[in-house]
């Protein structure tokens, strides 16, 4: 085959991957990732790499899960595990993405109000947007929007240049394992993992890459999107980290928001790296505020038997369009509550996340390495190490952050 047959190959099958993995930069991810340069400056980069694996391996074995058997991880769980099991886990699941969704909007709404704009007007007029952008639009259009949107990730590659960091100390912290034994480090490291590998990312891309009709044949083409994904959202990761690290950190700077972040590179780092970070923030929370709703309506009608698809209509596909419909309209109107809890919605996505997406790698973990589903395409040794790995790290660093949370420090 030729090179630029490949290319075309790859061109054609490429999306689903890049999407995924770089929607998980959301506004809860980048906030992680700016309050760890602002408080740890340098010393988190280096969990960025057996991150950036885990994360890899995980994405990779789910991809490969949806090209051989043509169906969303929800199908196979109900398929193989029941319906009362995979309906609790979606109950839960509709609980931390419905989180999840407030916290985006929540970034948008901070991200319009830094720059000038009301976000009584902004967040019912971006809401409407991508509702129609879904419930009107075909999945290759949609497709394309977010790839076009992903692109402007890359305004954080250029803010973390322009603040002109000292790049020995940032690759020394990057390959040198830093540790520091107390709380906060400890919530952070968890943050950065918890809020990189996520459970709905999995049914996520399982589903659009089912929903694509991605063939066996064109498994290398998917394999390969999913790799520049996971590496690119782990480069926008560090440069974040990099940005507040250099211009925060020293200054003693906290923040507890990415838009605080924004707000404090202004006099630091020059007009110009304050709009970026902006920008950036606002893209970021809009496109996780269509995929998270997107994700749910996806794992939750193929856990139903329901019809499900971008590219099906109301009257095709009614549940999947009202559960979407549903979780932005009550996000919206949480956002716009007056005194709303939004930082307990937010920590109460990131727990049932994190409590959760052990069982979900296992189910994974279980339905790759079925010979019965998965025939030759069943897991190699060294991915299953990787990935029981991940899980017990995972389960180790739940309970410790749950601990720390439900726990008063000095009991």
């Amino acid at each position: 085959m030729s090179i630029w047959r490949r290319i075309a190959i790859f061109l054609s099958i490429m999306g689903p991957g890049i999407i995924t993995a770089n929607i998980d930069n959301d506004a809860s991810g980048i906030t992680t990732y700016s309050v760890a340069g602002a408080r740890f400056g340098y010393a988190l980069l280096w969990t960025l790499i057996p991150t950036t694996v885990a994360l890899i391996v995980i994405q990779e074995m789910v991809a490969r899960m949806a090209v051989v058997t043509g169906k969303g991880l929800s199908d196979l769980i109900r398929e193989n595990y029941g319906v009362r099991s995979t309906f609790y886990m979606m109950t839960i699941l509709f609980i931390a993405n419905f989180g999840t969704t407030v916290a985006d909007f929540a970034g948008w709404a901070a991200s319009m109000e830094i720059l000038g704009l009301s976000k009584y007007l902004m967040v019912p007029l971006g809401a409407l947007f991508i509702w129609f952008l879904v419930v009107k639009g075909s999945y290759r259009f949609v497709e394309r929007i977010l790839l076009v949107a992903c692109l402007l990730y890359f305004g954080y590659v250029l803010s973390g240049f322009m603040a002109k960091p000292e790049w020995s100390r940032v690759m020394h912290a990057t390959f040198v394992p830093q540790i520091q034994w107390n709380a906060e480090f400890m919530m952070l490291s968890i943050a950065i993992i918890g809020t990189t590998i996520t459970p709905w990312m999995q049914f996520y891309l399982q589903s659009s890459i089912a929903e694509k009709g991605i063939k066996k044949e064109e498994y290398k083409a998917t394999r390969l999107d999913v790799f520049i994904g996971c590496g690119i959202t782990d480069i926008v990761s560090f440069f974040i980290i990099v940005t507040c690290a250099t211009t925060l950190f020293p200054l003693g700077m906290r923040i507890n928001e990415a838009s605080e972040a924004a707000l404090a590179l202004k006099p630091l780092a020059g007009n110009y790296a304050f709009l970026i970070f902006a920008v950036c923030l606002a893209n970021a929370s809009l496109l996780g505020a269509i995929i998270v709703p997107l994700a749910t309506s996806y794992y939750i009608c193929e856990a139903m038997g329901w019809e499900r698809g971008v590219n099906k209509t109301f009257r095709e596909a009614p549940q999947f369009m009202w559960i979407y419909t549903f979780m932005i309209v009550i996000a919206v109107i949480v956002i716009l509550i007056p005194d709303a809890p939004l930082v307990f919605l937010m920590v109460l996505s990131s727990v049932l996340n994190g409590m959760l997406l052990p069982f979900v790698l296992i189910y994974a973990l279980s339905l790759v390495n079925n010979k019965k589903i998965m025939g030759e395409y069943v897991n190699p040794k060294f991915y299953n190490v990787i990935s029981w790995g991940t899980i017990g790290a995972i389960t180790a660093l739940t309970v410790f952050f749950v601990i720390t949370i439900f726990i008063p420090a000095g009991l």
